[in-house]
């Protein structure tokens, strides 16, 4: 990326806003000339004269590429190994383990207010961080730097967070469903509804399969 005074200061908002989301049938792109962000979406037709306009100008736009859904769970793991509260963390890397993690971290910090707004901070630096990445290796002129600068790396290592292990390997879902079988095999008939009430503590305890 070069700097030109004289050249269009893009939207960073809306840039921010298109690096973060990665919807597949969602399409973004740069208008060199405007510093607008041009948003396509596969299903909408009234976005017709958009691709027009695009593929007539090939040089004008920019297509961005939002940070994908597994570079953004490693920003979730960063953070977990980050927070200090240990019956917090491990809520967390419960939350994050199986289909539906996103949801499921969001929702264990509601609860959580304080490490809620840290974590929207947290996770600004690295998207921040991502996007100057992707800049500098595109061959664009822009009117004038990121506002944000260029911040530094959280301290956490950029590695899969280490989670709790079951036996023979489990993650900590299939642990409890694995407690949850054996208890239903060892019970005899006469005991099946105590075996009822702890299946339904456990479930209230691990992320539900469906999600």
């Amino acid at each position: 990326m070069r700097v030109d005074p004289s050249a269009s200061k893009p939207d960073w908002s809306a840039l921010e806003t298109a690096f973060e989301h990665n919807a597949p049938e969602t399409h973004s792109y740069l208008d060199l000339d405007s510093g607008q962000v041009v948003t396509i979406v596969d299903s909408r037709p009234e976005d017709d004269d958009k691709r027009l306009s695009i593929r007539r100008h090939p040089g004008r736009f920019v297509h961005l590429d939002p940070a994908s859904s597994r570079e953004q769970y490693r920003w979730m793991e960063r953070f977990v190994a980050s927070v200090e509260d240990t019956a917090l963390r491990d809520r967390l890397v419960l939350a994050i383990d199986g289909k539906g993690a996103f949801r499921r971290f969001k929702d264990v910090l509601l609860s959580y207010p304080v490490e809620r707004d840290r974590w929207f901070s947290y996770r600004a630096t690295l998207l921040h961080i991502y996007i100057n990445n992707w800049l500098r290796t595109k061959e664009i002129t822009l009117g004038e730097n990121p506002p944000w600068g260029s911040p530094d790396q959280p301290p956490e290592p950029d590695i899969p967070l280490e989670k709790p292990v079951g036996r023979r390997g489990e993650g900590p879902t299939e642990t409890l469903r694995s407690k949850a079988k054996d208890l239903v095999e060892q019970l005899p008939a006469l005991e099946l509804p105590a075996a009822i009430a702890y299946l339904r503590f456990l479930a209230e305890r691990m992320p539900s399969v469906h999600e």
